[in-house]
């Protein structure tokens, strides 16, 4: 009883939002949260998303949440209408690499990114320009100094009864969750819903999504979805088709991004991404889709900035379009937008973004976000593909709406001999307003792209 009353008085203390009632009602304390603020009521149907990834370390030269509320207008006038930060609990120190993805605590925030009132401050600052906030949730695997290992039997275990690491995956750095635990299960659900009502967060993107099994994504999803006054958008950085079934909105685009790679430095035929699109949308319905890039926080240091990848910034920008245009939702990392050059490297704490660079970058990233944003035909038309070897081209087809997009993604000049449902019809720039008559045959420079809507001729 005094121990419950010392933690009662801590929480309140904190948040100042908590109902410490417990006690009688026999529910776990974060079951008994007073919702801070009020719930976010604009938050975008899954299939007009675009998604702004931060690396709270390498965003700002403060590295905190401040230094991303400064910039909220900035983040806001690129277009996009979701912000998806990187974990922001406190990471373990016992075998660790000083990763994010190391979390010692579920229920705590890291002190090198503020407090509960700065991750307020920031979620408060994204509602009020219409911003979503989805946080990033690591439910596979927690540090090895996390108070849950007091709970043995919550973990995978190897035959000595010593707790492991995930298997076959090299990450020594964390211990591996048991998800045949119910109570862990129970736990970390409710770990989840105190991030809902504390900081009046929108939704999650939940880490290696594919090694928890997905009827506990169910459960932690359905059970989150009780909580009526909220809507959420729940990204699964995974590939499996239940986990569309499990309640997720979107899987994440992997192949996507290898294959584009292909695409540009081994000449691999620009048709695959029809197979892909294909095969990754073949359990999907009612919106939900693959989220693409051509950058995120893992791929940047360990691959490449996309300038280093794509071709530059003309080369970047075509596959940019092909992201953010053709069957998916796009995702832009930090620092993207300005043409930042040099990799931001695990964990995290050595580079930080200049964003008084590449202005001209960024305002044809505005651009592109915008036409997307304006067009509904774009973010939820019938695809149609006319893609050859080197050329990315397609439909977009909604009602009376018709958008064509035509990308070169070769270094080299292109001569695309249009398809019979192309030619001799007529378009007009959405770039440049100019006119577009498309008759035969189009020639097309390295890397240029057209972003074309139909002239209806009554």
């Amino acid at each position: 009883m005094q121990k419950f009353i010392i933690l009662c008085t801590l929480i309140i203390a904190v948040t100042g939002t908590m109902l410490c009632n417990a006690q009688t009602t026999g529910l776990p304390v974060t079951q008994n949260l007073q919702q801070y603020g009020t719930p976010f009521a604009n938050v975008p149907d899954r299939r007009d998303v675009t998604i702004y990834q931060i690396n709270m370390r390498a965003f700002s030269r403060q590295g905190n949440f401040r230094g991303i509320i400064a910039r909220l207008d900035s983040i806001k006038a690129l277009g996009v209408n979701v912000i998806y930060l990187l974990p922001i609990y406190p990471v373990g120190i016992v075998k660790t690499s000083n990763s994010p993805y190391c979390v010692k605590d579920y229920l705590a925030i890291n002190k090198e990114f503020g407090t509960l009132t700065d991750l307020r401050a920031l979620v408060d600052g994204a509602h009020k320009r219409n911003l979503a906030v989805v946080l990033d949730w690591v439910g596979n695997h927690t540090a090895w100094d996390n108070s849950w290992t007091k709970h043995k039997d919550w973990y995978l275990q190897d035959s000595a009864g010593n707790i492991m690491s995930p298997p076959g995956r090299g990450w020594n750095d964390v211990a591996q969750l048991n998800f045949n635990n119910k109570a862990m299960r129970l736990e970390m659900i409710k770990d989840m819903k105190y991030w809902v009502y504390a900081a009046n967060i929108d939704g999650f993107r939940c880490d290696f999504a594919d090694g928890p099994p997905a009827d506990f994504w169910k459960q932690a999803i359905d059970s989150l979805k009780k909580i009526k006054t909220h809507k959420f958008l729940l990204l699964a950085e995974g590939t499996r088709s239940t986990n569309y079934t499990a309640g997720f909105d979107y899987n994440f685009g992997f192949a996507f991004f290898d294959n584009l790679k292909n695409i540009y430095s081994r000449h691999a035929s620009v048709t695959t991404i029809d197979s892909l699109n294909r095969e990754e949308n073949k359990d999907a319905s009612h919106g939900k889709q693959i989220v693409r890039y051509i950058t995120n926080h893992d791929v940047n240091g360990s691959d490449g900035t996309p300038l280093q990848l794509f071709g530059g910034e003309q080369g970047s920008m075509a596959a940019f379009v092909v992201v953010a245009y053709m069957n998916s939702i796009p995702m832009i990392y930090d620092g993207q937008e300005v043409g930042m050059s040099t990799p931001v490297t695990f964990p995290f704490t050595t580079v930080k973004i200049k964003w008084d660079t590449a202005q001209g970058i960024t305002a044809t990233y505005k651009k592109i976000i915008a036409i997307r944003n304006s067009s509904k035909a774009i973010r939820r038309g019938k695809l149609t593909s006319y893609s050859n070897a080197d050329i990315c081209a397609f439909t977009k087809v909604l009602d009376k709406e018709t958008v064509l997009v035509i990308s070169n993604l070769r270094n080299e000049q292109i001569n695309y001999a249009l398809p019979d449902a192309i030619k001799n019809t007529f378009w007009q720039n959405a770039i440049t307003d100019g006119k577009a008559d498309l008759i035969t045959n189009i020639e097309l420079k390295p890397y240029q792209y057209l972003i074309l809507k139909k002239i209806n001729h009554s």
